[in-house]
């Protein structure tokens, strides 16, 4: 009597669009037992955090449960667990309350904001990587138009009504700009002591131009189409100091304070802390920002049972540079491990990863946007209709589409943000508001 060939345990760290394309072009292969492994239950849209951070997107209009995506495939199973080690003599992931284990690891278990050694600032100026992240910073920006309703002193007021976002690439371009459609247009009618169009949103860029992997024309573009939103564009304007009152930053010789009370953070990323944990246990090299260096055909060196991919890794593009920390490059590098491990378990050889760059994207506002999609560029509607009909055609699940869609539209006709709402404990009292405040 023959045994059964025991199945290849391919285990998954991390349900973003790296693991998560990995597992579905895993999923229903015969002799392949998956394993995905991840601290939330849900998968996320990260490209659409802004629109959940100022209120036109809810948080489940962009998330879409992980079981649910994978439910269709027997062999794929869903843990949800926090890494917190590596035994890669063993092969198997060590969790925080458990372990799994492996004969093909994939690691994409992302990145996290990079402070560039001011970690402090990261609690006067938070990041946008996940869901707490973006309803932390919809509290911020809608409390700060609540608070300046309430005070009467005419600087603390304009300190609540100035916003700065840190970093002009493309989260910072969009955040900027949809602030600035905030006070510009939706809110403009529903105060009475402060009118929303006096608000000031800066953004602060310290190289000499936004949105600087995009060419020359299209920066220009996209800082036109944000002054006309009102946005001040300061470029060449490196950030030395960011506190509960403001931000400080050296322009040229030029030392400049800018009081403000809402501060956000749009630049600079390094790889989750779990790199560590896999270059301590494979002696694997790291980047500057803590990324994986990884292989052509994104391994570990020296441990070919180990894939690395999407923000945690490393990886040489066409041109020698590492290629960028976007979702279409986790979502190609996802599928190409999933053929790798197929043509393994098939006995053939396994090709080099060639990332395929189909263009980039940037929104800025209403009919506002910049696109660099191969060899030429395209901005204003026609780049907006592009970049809404590629988010929408990367929404996971369909009945994301159909919410996202619907939501959009009606955002569009009515210029309203229906997801207006500020939670969290923290009161008007707690963020600052004078004595002096106005009583109701």
């Amino acid at each position: 009597m023959s045994r059964s060939k025991p199945l290849h345990r391919v285990v998954i760290l991390g349900g973003g669009f790296g693991g998560l394309y990995a597992a579905k072009q895993l999923g229903g292969r015969p002799g392949i037992d998956v394993t995905v492994v991840d601290r939330r239950n849900f998968h996320l849209f990260q490209p659409l955090l802004y629109q959940v951070a100022t209120g036109g997107l809810s948080p489940g209009d962009i998330a879409s449960p992980i079981r649910a995506v994978l439910s269709r495939f027997a062999n794929v199973r869903v843990l949800t667990g926090e890494a917190s080690g590596l035994d890669v003599s063993n092969k198997r992931l060590v969790l925080k309350d458990g372990e799994v284990a492996y004969d093909t690891l994939v690691v994409a278990a992302g990145a996290r904001f990079h402070y560039f050694g001011n970690e402090a600032w990261a609690t006067h100026a938070p990041g946008l990587k996940t869901i707490e992240d973006a309803l932390e910073i919809r509290r911020r920006v809608f409390t700060a138009f609540e608070t300046a309703e309430r005070e009467p002193d005419n600087d603390r007021r304009a300190a609540w009504m100035r916003f700065v976002i840190v970093g002009g690439g493309p989260t910072g371009v969009e955040l900027a700009g949809a602030v600035a459609e905030l006070c510009h247009g939706t809110l403009k009618a529903d105060f009475r002591a402060i009118d929303t169009r006096q608000a000031e949103v800066v953004l602060l860029e310290g190289t000499d131009r936004i949105l600087p992997p995009y060419p020359e024309r299209l920066s220009r573009k996209a800082k036109g189409a944000l002054e006309r939103l009102g946005v001040s564009v300061l470029t060449n304007s490196l950030v030395t100091a960011i506190d509960q009152q403001g931000v400080s930053y050296r322009t040229g010789e030029e030392e400049v304070h800018l009081p403000a009370r809402t501060k956000l953070w749009a630049v600079g990323v390094s790889a989750s802390e779990f790199a560590q944990a896999v270059a301590a246990g494979t002696g694997a090299s790291v980047d500057r920002g803590g990324r994986i260096v990884v292989g052509e055909d994104l391994t570990v060196p020296g441990h070919p049972e180990i894939f690395a991919i999407g923000d945690l890794a490393s990886c040489a593009g066409a041109s020698g540079e590492p290629l960028p920390g976007v979702a279409p490059v986790a979502m190609q590098q996802g599928r190409f491990v999933a053929k790798a491990i197929r043509a393994r378990l098939a006995g053939r050889g396994v090709a080099s990863f060639r990332y395929a760059d189909k263009g980039s994207l940037a929104v800025i506002g209403r009919n506002a946007a910049v696109a660099y999609l191969g060899r030429f560029g395209i901005s204003g509607f026609p780049a907006w209709l592009t970049w809404v009909f590629i988010h929408i055609a990367y929404l996971i699940e369909f009945d994301s589409k159909v919410l996202v869609i619907f939501q959009w539209g009606w955002n569009y006709l009515t210029r309203k943000r229906g997801a207006r709402l500020i939670t969290g404990t923290e009161t008007l009292r707690d963020v600052g508001v004078g004595e002096g405040t106005t009583k109701t």
